[in-house]
């Protein structure tokens, strides 16, 4: 007969640590957050009543809570195609087997390293509208009057945007770029030989093997898509006229201006139920949607 091996004390161990973690820093403000929402609690008053479901039917009531739902789902929606997107590409161009490649790789990532809070700053002297660098540059290649980038409600999302692009590239960037170095080069060499250029090559070799890593990439440039905060709390605290009041920025003067702890905490789940949502689509819909590669 086999002996049956116990099970070691010593593994509980090891988890030990990551588990205390989690325990006190996730779960506990989860259930926390939880309490918090089903009642009525200011920060600064003795009473706390209890009111069930009352905060989550007031958000649908509440035009300003609507609008920064609507704004998180505008940027989600342009930022997230855009960033996977110029990710790829970038990776694809500095997969390359060229000289130098190693400092453009270094150089796209130094914003990852960076602090948002100093970027931010770097972006407001860019976006200014009178000095600013992106003003002046239209104003040397002939352009007429300037733009108030983060001053008008069309284009101070756009700029929130342009601005995650370059923050958020380095990171995709080195994900892809491995997903791409881990893909034998035996199959662009028969690929090569039977006449497929480039083009087709990476459509129908690169993008179907980097499948599972296009997964991991959508899912986690979503879900920091939805807790975009530092950017607007520095640049444009939620204006011009709330066009980027965007949600979790929304919790913050919830919690921390108006001290409504339990609206805030509502707010909180309504939007991690929102991730939770959609990333579940997006693991259904790429794990056997448009890539046509199964990653079981």
């Amino acid at each position: 007969m086999k002996s049956v091996e116990r099970p070691s004390w010593r593994g509980y161990l090891f988890v030990a640590p990551a588990t205390v973690y989690l325990a006190v820093f996730a779960l506990l403000p989860l259930g926390v957050a939880g309490y918090l929402a089903l009642h009525r609690w200011h920060l600064l008053k003795p009473e706390h009543p209890f009111v069930g479901g009352g905060n989550f039917t007031a958000l649908w009531t509440d035009p300003f809570f609507r609008q920064a739902v609507s704004n998180t789902l505008l940027y989600v929606v342009l930022s997230v195609p855009l960033g996977v997107v110029t990710a790829l590409g970038v990776a694809v161009l500095v997969a390359q087997p060229l000289r130098g490649m190693g400092l453009f790789r270094t150089l796209f990532y130094i914003p990852a390293v960076s602090s948002q809070v100093a970027l931010s700053m770097v972006w407001i002297w860019i976006l200014l509208p009178e000095v600013g660098l992106l003003n002046g540059c239209v104003k040397w290649l002939g352009g007429a009057g300037t733009t108030n980038f983060l001053g008008e409600p069309g284009w101070a999302l756009l700029a929130l945007v342009a601005m995650s692009l370059w923050i958020g590239l380095g990171p995709r960037m080195i994900i892809f770029l491995a997903g791409i170095q881990s893909i034998p080069g035996s199959l662009f060499e028969a690929a090569a030989l039977d006449g497929c250029n480039a083009w087709r090559r990476f459509l129908h070799i690169t993008l179907p093997l980097l499948a599972p890593t296009m997964l991991f990439v959508v899912v986690t440039t979503t879900i920091a898509a939805f807790q975009l905060f530092t950017p607007v709390y520095v640049m444009t605290r939620g204006g011009p006229r709330r066009s980027t009041d965007v949600l979790l920025y929304h919790i913050y003067q919830e919690a921390w201006q108006k001290l409504e702890l339990g609206m805030a905490s509502a707010q909180s789940y309504v939007l991690f139920a929102m991730i939770l949502v959609v990333a579940l689509v997006q693991f259904r819909l790429l794990r056997r949607g448009w890539t046509g590669v199964s990653m079981n």
